[in-house]
């Protein structure tokens, strides 16, 4: 003979299971409301997914919307090549306030010729970038990223050199163009960056 509570139990079941469908239902349609709205706050020129540059672990931008980021198109062996410092050191100083710098390695200038793991072991060793990376990839042309053709079509101006950089305001619209030979501590473009940021 069964326990009483397992009588119980059981005859709780049924009752149990019609009311689970209906929170079920309503936890979905809660939910789904919000994801597509995460998905609709997002702007379009963050809606690109890209390879992480360490493990090459498919990245969303959408995951820094609402942000001041920096776009860079980099290269391991290029004169400008330790900007890479200087870009290290404005992602760590505005970090709290809602700066990120993305780096894009390319060989389109014929100065980025290493695999991903080769480049990230470069960046890591020689200049301690712990900004996000992503997987080598063309930055120019009609082989450019689909973040780069938009970034150009824009902005109307594609990366001259290495260490190209393109300024995103929180509202996802591009700010401003840099060349190479703007410095990450260039005071006009600090200014900018900061006016970007705000007081968050």
């Amino acid at each position: 003979m069964r326990p009483p509570f397992r009588r119980n139990l059981m005859h709780l079941a049924p009752l149990l299971k019609t009311l689970a469908a209906p929170l079920v239902a309503a936890a979905f349609f809660v939910l789904a409301p919000m994801a597509k709205a995460e998905t609709a706050t997002c702007p379009p020129i963050l809606q690109h997914t890209f390879p992480r540059l360490q493990d090459e672990k498919p990245q969303a931008l959408c995951q820094y919307t609402g942000k001041v980021v920096l776009v860079v198109n980099t290269a391991s062996f290029c004169g400008f090549t330790p900007q890479y410092k200087g870009l290290e050191a404005l992602d760590s100083k505005y970090r709290a306030r809602g700066l990120v710098v993305l780096g894009f390695p390319s060989n389109d200038f014929s100065q980025e010729s290493g695999s991903n793991k080769e480049i990230a072991d470069f960046c890591e060793s020689t200049f301690g970038v712990k900004f996000p990376m992503f997987g080598k990839s063309s930055v120019r042309g009609p082989e450019a990223n689909p973040l780069f053709k938009q970034l150009a079509q824009v902005s109307g101006t594609t990366p001259k050199w290495n260490f190209y950089k393109y300024l995103i305001g929180r509202d996802g619209k591009v700010v401003e163009s840099y060349s190479s030979t703007t410095a990450p501590d260039d005071r006009g473009f600090v200014r900018e960056l900061e006016k970007q940021l705000g007081s968050n």
